[in-house]
């Protein structure tokens, strides 16, 4: 019935002013009370822009062209400022692609509820208590405590969680999910669907799913649409489409996510002898690494590394088991609370500031969350730029064609290096991150969950990249990630983390292995 439609998309379409690109052509789709529409494609097809359509906003750089955006009757993106203002989080919220969304200097708890409570939905106690038991649902540590923390203070999949509390806490109309699961392990993520999934359907809401999870896709969504440089190129019921897709383009994404779970892909121990680099001296070491916050939390326990030339560790484990805490001390971003770091043999000093320049080109880091990563205000030759001059390429026309030559190895066309951050979506942005860590030409990488907010086609050719990059440079990688296929395509070594501390130690990665992705209990 008409009157069950509460989100009618109507040959939308959307330019960029800056690059003339159309980014939305001519979309169109209909969303009815407690449906969940799944929205798929490459890095930069628009999904990202059409899900911020439905709540009134283009970022910057883009302009409306054709079309109308209707929730109900209202045409979102004509509304004045105020009367946007008060639609947002109440009749439709937004689950973002990036925790970056958190305000870093206030609480969760108070973010969370802020909404329910200016617009006096909740009572400020009735609020929290919602919270709480959403915190709980999503399967936070200690939820009647995990709100007093801040955001630096929480995992990246944890942020993930606590802004899916945030967009619920209101009982919105229509949440849009963008990417919502994408920092989870597998068993969190599992988790975090089935209680999307319940609460939509008890409550009656309806969602916008965007995802390059096939797989999450099949479990939550109702209908599906494909979308490919803006257009859409198939759309129908999800479980027939995943089943038996019409569009090449489709079946192509599924063939290549399907890839990524076979046991015969290629690994990358593959063409390397076992044991090769055990007698050699590690290219970096962590000794008995602890780290505790002033708040008392324990973030890591007693944990040793040893990184090899030409060889990737992975770190795995579940969210908030300490991975990128870990990573945050190699790069020295975060200084341990006990042990010791060696670089080449030598001791390391723990503060990123105290380090001399060839260290700071040496370990470079790809970074989880890409908008914490680029500077907003510089172009992306201007980010590559940095780390092409801190390996001492020479500036002018050398520097650009190598800033082009690596945009083009990660898949970005040339011309992306006059873009501001802004005009990139999540997946194009975490690329930038890639080419700008491989501009230093770094003796150390490490891959803070690389391919999280990539479709399947480009990140397995990242993946393919990554792999040769290291066979011809010998960088040691350290890796983290919940992806089974970016495990098996990269790690050599692994290591479980749980609740911060080892289990066991450092060993050879064995393809297939059950526990790869979670650490036993």
């Amino acid at each position: 019935m008409a009157d069950d439609i509460v989100l009618r998309v109507e040959r939308l379409s959307v330019q960029g002013n800056a690059h003339g690109t159309p980014v939305l052509d001519d979309v169109s789709l209909t969303l009815r009370r407690g449906e969940t529409l799944g929205v798929i494609g490459e890095s930069g097809a628009g999904k990202t822009t059409l899900g911020l359509a439905v709540l009134g906003h283009l970022r910057d750089g883009l302009v409306r062209g054709a079309g109308r955006v209707l929730l109900g009757k209202t045409d979102v993106l004509a509304l004045r400022p105020c009367e946007l203002a008060a639609l947002r989080g109440t009749r439709v919220a937004y689950v973002a692609q990036s925790a970056a969304a958190f305000n870093p200097a206030r609480r969760l708890i108070d973010q969370v509820v802020e909404i329910a409570v200016a617009r006096e939905l909740l009572s400020k106690r009735a609020a929290h208590e919602r919270a709480v038991a959403l915190f709980a649902q999503l399967g936070l540590p200690n939820p009647e405590r995990f709100g007093e923390r801040y955001p630096h203070e929480a995992s990246g999949g944890q942020l993930q969680r606590a802004m899916t509390a945030m967009a619920l806490c209101a009982s919105p109309d229509i949440v849009i999910f963008d990417e919502p699961t994408a920092a989870l392990d597998a068993e969190a993520r599992t988790r975090v669907l089935d209680l999307i999934r319940e609460t939509l359907a008890a409550t009656g809401t309806a969602a916008v799913f965007i995802s390059h999870d096939l797989p999450s896709i099949g479990r939550i969504c109702d209908a599906l649409l494909v979308l490919r440089n803006g257009r859409v190129i198939e759309s129908g019921r999800a479980q027939q489409m995943l089943a038996a897709p019409r569009d090449p383009y489709t079946r192509a994404l599924l063939d290549a996510q399907r890839a990524g779970r076979d046991d015969n892909v290629h690994h990358a121990d593959d063409d390397r002898a076992p044991g090769k680099h055990s007698t050699q001296v590690p290219l970096f070491e962590a000794r008995h690494i602890g780290v505790r916050y002033r708040n008392g939390h324990v973030a890591l326990r007693d944990v040793s590394i040893a990184l090899h030339a030409g060889r990737t560790l992975a770190v795995v484990g579940p969210s908030g088991s300490g991975k990128s805490t870990l990573a945050r001390i190699v790069t020295g971003l975060l200084a341990p609370s006990a042990g010791s770091l060696c670089l080449n043999g030598a001791p390391l000093v723990p503060a990123l500031r105290q380090r001399g320049r060839e260290t700071l080109r040496a370990i470079q880091l790809v970074h989880q969350i890409p908008d914490l990563a680029l500077n907003p205000a510089q172009r992306i030759s201007e980010t590559i730029g940095h780390a092409l001059a801190l390996a001492g390429a020479p500036s002018g026309a050398g520097r650009d064609a190598e800033t082009a030559a690596l945009l083009e190895q990660v898949g970005l066309d040339a011309s992306y290096a006059r873009r501001y951050p802004h005009e990139l979506s999540g997946g194009q942005k975490q690329r930038v991150c890639i080419a700008r860590a491989l501009a230093a030409r770094p003796a150390l990488l490490v891959c803070d969950e690389p391919t999280s907010a990539l479709d399947p086609l480009v990140a397995a050719t990242l993946l393919e990249l990554l792999a040769r990059l290291q066979r011809e440079r010998r960088f040691a990688m350290l890796l983290i990630t919940h992806d089974r296929a970016t495990l098996h395509a990269l790690a050599h070594d692994v290591l479980h983390l749980r609740e911060g501390a080892p289990v066991g130690t450092q060993a050879r990665y064995v393809p297939h292995d059950a526990l790869a992705l979670a650490a036993p209990t």
